[in-house]
């Protein structure tokens, strides 16, 4: 169907200057670090060769881990029904969303040499559990990844159409069967993307490889970035370093594109899959089993945060609270700034469709391709010669993380754009309804629900950002995220546990607020 000619007003104006800022923040932030690389210089040492082979390894370990781990959880999911299910699956959303410093601080709290699994060997007579190292980084990947990729492969799930289950069923299928012809099928079309989204997430894994990795056996290349950064103040080698995490992640990226295998299955009716096969006592156990300890792996660190972090929360020094405050304020600004550069984008791909909407997409999503360290990398090289980058450190920090956010908040509001354009544009186009009435009228009331979910993403994801300001930022400046790194540094743990718990409860609560904001005033 032919797309309706739409006059280009000032939102379509505002759309591409902000696809064009994006794109100069992503490949203007690259293009300073290429020029800095300086490749006829030192070159790669046998420290950086290491980190990019640790990099590699600990993103195919915990890419492999997570997605093979989560087909049985899945496949419980799928064919169980039981009190608590949707909540279940809804806290496999919450990692997402989770501060990743106060994760880790519950993972040393369950896999600790003082944790809870110590604990219940030692009258084993077994040793201490050691998660420092590449064992703890590949376990907090896995503890991140595992409820992401159980999402992605319970949809591959559900997507099976209930009727081949049924005929299945009427064939006398037995669960080898149904493997074969049914389930195979879908996991071979689900399992490698699902692989590849975790391992590129787990390549520019930053916060994790700081404070469980480091030394000669578990340093990634975002780590060596900010070690030659913070304590050698070696340009040349990170602009270098960057320069490779950038080539790695493109590369990963164009791979998840290229080995897409086409669908397996037919289109159904859309009917509710209600059995998946024959039931027994033995696959109710198997299923409760998967289902339990993946709850217990998600909410025992959790849990074990809130417990030692509550009774020091009263005794915080003034400066943990001082950085909270600087950590709300960075939220906020990179809050706004996302659905200030989303919005118009928005507007923008849906007015201009074709070749040029699809243009302004890609540029919203590339910022993607260049993480954080890259990204602030190359604004450290640009700013200095012109100012001190530690008296910028806050709003930087929020431009980065708007940029982090503008794929997911893209992904949020384009859909619901084009669906109230579709709706009630032709109705509009006619009153005349154009601008700021167009916007007020016709797309805010519908955009609510978007909005209120990108505004929470975004601060959410800001607030326990620990990336950028590790670069920038001097202590008298710290975000909560890295007044918390450095109370764990220092072996404060019990200030430590209570700034995590602060630090968890305002990254959920911000997002809560905006969330429940725009689902409260949204249109049924």
């Amino acid at each position: 169907m032919a797309r309706r000619a739409q006059p280009l007003g000032i939102a379509t104006g505002l759309g591409i200057g902000a696809a064009a800022l994006a794109l100069t923040l992503a490949l203007g932030t690259i293009a300073a670090v290429a020029w800095r690389a300086e490749p006829g210089g030192a070159g790669l040492g046998a420290a950086d060769l290491a980190a990019i082979r640790f990099t590699l390894l600990q993103a195919l370990a915990s890419a492999a881990l997570s997605t093979l781990l989560a087909v049985p959880v899945a496949r419980a999911l799928a064919r169980r029904r039981f009190r608590g299910r949707g909540v279940l699956i809804t806290l496999l959303g919450a990692p997402f969303i989770l501060p990743v410093i106060v994760a880790v601080m519950g993972l040393l709290a369950v896999f600790g040499r003082s944790g809870l699994l110590s604990h219940a060997l030692a009258p084993l007579g077994l040793g201490p559990v050691d998660i420092y190292g590449p064992f703890g980084v590949v376990l907090a990947h896995v503890f991140f990844n595992l409820p992401l990729a159980t999402r992605l492969v319970l949809q591959g799930w559900l997507a099976i159409p209930a009727e081949r289950f049924r005929l299945a069923a009427a064939l006398g299928f037995g669960p080898a069967e149904r493997f074969r012809h049914l389930e195979r099928p879908m996991l071979r079309e689900v399992l490698p993307g699902a692989f590849l989204v975790v391992f590129l997430i787990c390549l520019t894994s930053f916060a994790v490889a700081l404070t469980l990795g480091g030394g000669p056996r578990a340093t990634t290349i975002e780590l060596a970035i900010y070690q030659a950064f913070r304590f050698e103040f070696d340009l040349g080698r990170a602009a270098w370093l960057a320069l490779i995490q950038v080539g790695v992640s493109i590369t990963a990226a164009l791979a998840a594109f290229a080995i897409a295998v086409p669908g397996a299955f037919g289109p159904g009716l859309d009917r509710p899959v209600a059995q998946i096969g024959p039931d027994g006592r033995g696959l109710r156990l198997q299923d409760m089993a998967c289902l339990g300890l993946a709850a217990l792996f998600l909410i025992l660190p959790l849990a074990m945060v809130a417990l030692r972090g509550l009774p020091g929360l009263a005794g915080l020094p003034a400066s943990v609270y001082a950085a909270a405050l600087r950590s709300i304020a960075v939220a906020l600004g990179s809050a706004a700034l996302t659905l200030a550069l989303a919005l118009p984008m928005a507007i923008a791909i849906d007015r201009l469709g074709g070749l040029a909407g699809r243009t302004i997409q890609a540029a919203g999503t590339l910022t993607i391709a260049a993480s954080p360290l890259v990204m602030g990398t190359g604004l450290f090289i640009l700013l200095f010669p012109l100012a001190d980058p530690r008296l910028l450190a806050l709003p930087v920090t929020a431009t980065v993380n708007a940029a982090m956010s503008l794929p997911f908040a893209l992904r949020a509001l384009v859909p619901t754009v084009a669906e109230a354009e579709r709706s009630h544009g032709r109705l509009a186009d006619s009153l005349g309804m154009t601008g700021r009435a167009r916007l007020r009228l016709m797309l805010l009331p519908r955009l609510r629900r978007p909005i209120g979910f990108t505004l929470g993403l975004s601060a959410a994801l800001s607030m326990g950002d620990l990336g950028v300001i590790a670069l920038f930022s001097d202590p008298g400046h710290a975000t909560l995220p890295l007044q918390l790194y450095g109370l764990m540094a220092a072996y404060q743990m019990d200030s430590a546990a209570a700034a995590g718990l602060l630090l968890l409860v305002l990254s959920l609560g911000l997002f809560w607020i905006f969330d429940r904001g725009g689902r409260a005033r949204a249109e049924p």
